[in-house]
């Protein structure tokens, strides 16, 4: 994740992170797909790993570490590393069953990253990762996936929307018009919750290990 405090530091981070992912060839490495920000500046790279052995090995070398870093540094204002394992995926009908991720889509992409300490993050992940079946009949709704931060610390919520005025109306849906099932989920998350940070984007470019 990389916060920038215009749109302009917002696209060179796109461009630098592009030229980036068009020439990846590390072991291990699946796939990249970077997303430009909207709501504000920033961008956000979903990279899938074989292990993470090859995404450690990776971080730890010295090109990583002598260039890449110091570049976003410089382009970023803030910079996260986030490691995670997907815990959990939900999607509509209509998608046939694949969550596809992809700038030839025209998805209306939110992440949340929601802190926990550590001896709550199960729980925290047990409350929110699980079924929503009113969920699929929001208008708009297309998927999320839920992703437990390996250090404990976090997790984040992906989610695909159409378009940001069905997000919008979902995200401002008052609690008692809501399922009570889910109204209960959300007071005992925010109870859990130490810290919260969202933004949402379009995918700007993809690339697989597989289309090399």
């Amino acid at each position: 994740m990389f916060e920038t405090e215009t749109r302009e530091g917002q696209d060179r981070v796109l461009g630098e992170m592009c030229d980036i992912i068009d020439k990846a060839n590390y072991p291990g490495w699946i796939s990249s797909t970077v997303h430009g920000g909207v709501d504000a500046p920033g961008t956000a790279n979903f990279i899938q790993w074989r292990s993470l052995e090859d995404l450690q090995a990776r971080y730890a070398g010295k090109k990583f570490q002598n260039k890449t870093v110091p570049l976003f540094d410089e382009l970023a204002t803030t910079v996260k590393l986030l490691k995670t394992e997907a815990v959990f995926a939900q999607r509509h009908p209509s998608l046939g069953g694949v969550t596809e991720i992809s700038p030839d889509r025209d998805d209306y992409t939110v992440i949340f990253i929601l802190d926990v300490a550590p001896e709550n993050q199960k729980e925290l992940v047990d409350t929110l990762a699980k079924p929503d079946e009113w969920l699929l009949s929001v208008p708009g709704y297309r998927s999320h996936a839920y992703f437990r931060g390996l250090d404990g610390s976090f997790i984040v919520n992906y989610a695909q929307w159409d378009s940001k005025e069905t997000y919008d109306a979902f995200h401002t849906l008052p609690d008692d018009q809501r399922p009570e099932s889910v109204r209960k989920g959300r007071e005992h998350a925010r109870t859990l919750a130490t810290g919260r940070w969202a933004n949402t984007f379009r995918v700007a470019h993809s690339r697989s290990a597989a289309q090399v």
